[in-house]
């Protein structure tokens, strides 16, 4: 199964919170995975938020981003092409999301994905109204 996360639900495989083991489990079912090329950055800015807040020590963070740059080689990541950009932009018209959130629901979309992952309750909804099969990972 082809299977896309959004940064706010790929992040748990990393950090232990309520809905890692779904992530994980979804993990394991997937024939590939997909991510934008912007959950990185995204995982990233997460992860050192966590460490500001204290949170997160500056040891685990490098740990945790390791692992993270390790793991997306082996998965497919999509890019900002037209095609995504377009889409992006038809999504903000006909629902209530924010630019980021956008761009990765029109790289699932690009990329014909048969399942969404978020833990963002608007992209979820914007997904089922785009016609996506979804699942909401539960937040904190």
């Amino acid at each position: 199964m082809k299977i896309f996360f959004d940064s706010s639900s790929y992040i748990k495989k990393f950090i232990l919170e309520q809905g890692s083991a779904e992530v994980d489990d979804y993990c394991q079912q997937a024939s590939i995975l997909g991510l934008s090329i912007i959950c990185l950055p995204e995982m990233m800015s997460a992860l050192n938020r966590k460490v500001r807040e204290s949170n997160l020590s500056k040891e685990n963070y490098y740990n945790v981003k390791e692992q993270i740059i390790g793991d997306i080689e082996d998965i497919q990541i999509i890019n900002l092409v037209p095609e995504v950009v377009e889409g992006s932009i038809s999504l903000l018209e006909n629902n209530k999301l924010r630019s980021l959130d956008a761009l990765h629901l029109s790289c699932a979309l690009t990329w014909n994905t048969e399942l969404f992952i978020s833990s963002d309750k608007r992209q979820i909804q914007a997904a089922e109204n785009s016609g996506l099969e979804v699942q909401f990972i539960t937040v904190e």
